[in-house]
């Protein structure tokens, strides 16, 4: 895997392609890959692009690809879509996402499916971005199959959030306030050619005066893909955000620790779905039985995890603190 990170680190396309479909598929070698490139990332703008189904996510995708590519910046995206409920894979997953950009060298363009996790990204998703931020592109976009405030989850990934409205969206507006007041750098309305254009983006205006002043500053924005109107303004909006003072990147810290959640959870549930280890059958038997609730058994499986077996080498700065001779 040594030669496949080196490559990816020029940002060869076929590096590219080949370390996203190791990790997508976890096959051997993925936690090498995504190990070797841990010191090589923020390489990448992170950009989130969520909002409710039909207001033009991928179109206005489509669209500010081209105004980062006419001002020479490159750009990967990672568009996460429905899985199929007979196959698992994306619908529609393989068809040619973005077409006007396919023969672009510039840009990089995978499809996941969601695999049913509701806020459209999951386990792997988050590695495959990590792997795109790592090859080196100006711009890294994600988008999701827009699933309301599950999108949140997004907020963990980007460093700038772009929520996508409609003109006229009513009750949807309340539907996802809260999600919007929590997560969004900037509320673009599309399809502002729309009646009631005007109407909304004075909605969500007025919705930001109740944003948490801790969360920074919020910006409403007019676009019409189809035409591209304030697509510039939106691509100097997205550019402007890096200015020293006004980027607001995620704790590296935090970032880690909320991905390595995760994967602790996604590992744990594939245990305790193929392994034969009899205490598990054992507490099961206890819930069925009422004697336990779901949480007080998986506490009670974590409690026994920690104290019986060793699950980390000892740390390389210091004494293993589960050796008992080590403990206060």
């Amino acid at each position: 895997m040594g030669r496949l990170v080196e490559q990816l680190l020029k940002g060869e396309p076929l590096a590219l392609a080949r370390a996203i479909t190791v990790v997508e598929n976890d096959l051997e070698g993925a936690s090498a890959i995504l190990t070797a490139i841990q010191p090589h990332l923020g390489r990448a703008r992170i950009i989130g692009v969520t909002g409710p189904p039909g207001v033009g996510k991928s179109t206005l995708i489509d669209a500010m690809i081209a105004e980062l590519r006419s001002r020479g910046k490159t750009v990967g995206l990672l568009a996460v879509d429905p899985s199929s409920s007979l196959t698992g894979g994306a619908i529609l997953g393989d068809r040619i996402r973005m077409a006007s950009h396919t023969n672009d060298q510039g840009v990089f363009i995978r499809s996941l499916a969601s695999r049913g996790h509701l806020g459209g990204l999951f386990r792997t998703a988050l590695g495959v971005v990590q792997v795109m931020d790592s090859a080196g592109p100006d711009f890294v976009i994600i988008e999701t199959v827009g699933a309301g405030q599950s999108d949140m989850e997004i907020a963990s990934v980007a460093q700038t959030r772009i929520v996508v409205c409609a003109p006229g969206l009513g009750d949807d507006i309340q539907a996802i306030k809260a999600g919007i007041l929590e997560i969004a750098d900037f509320l673009v309305v599309n399809k502002c050619d729309m009646d009631l254009a005007a109407e909304t983006v004075r909605q969500l205006q007025s919705m930001l005066k109740l944003r948490d002043p801790a969360l920074g500053v919020a910006t409403v924005l007019a676009t019409t893909a189809t035409t591209g109107l304030g697509i510039a303004a939106l691509a100097d909006a997205l550019e402007a955000a890096w200015h020293p003072g006004m980027a607001r990147t995620p704790d590296p810290g935090r970032r880690i620790r909320q991905i390595f959640a995760d994967t602790a959870a996604d590992v744990l549930r594939r245990h305790l779905q193929t392994s034969p280890d009899p205490s598990i059958e054992i507490l099961c038997e206890r819930v069925k039985r009422g004697e336990l609730g779901f949480e007080g058994a998986a506490r009670l499986l974590l409690k026994d995890l920690v104290d019986n077996r060793d699950l980390v080498e000892p740390l390389p700065f210091g004494p293993s603190t589960r050796d008992p001779k080590n403990r206060a």
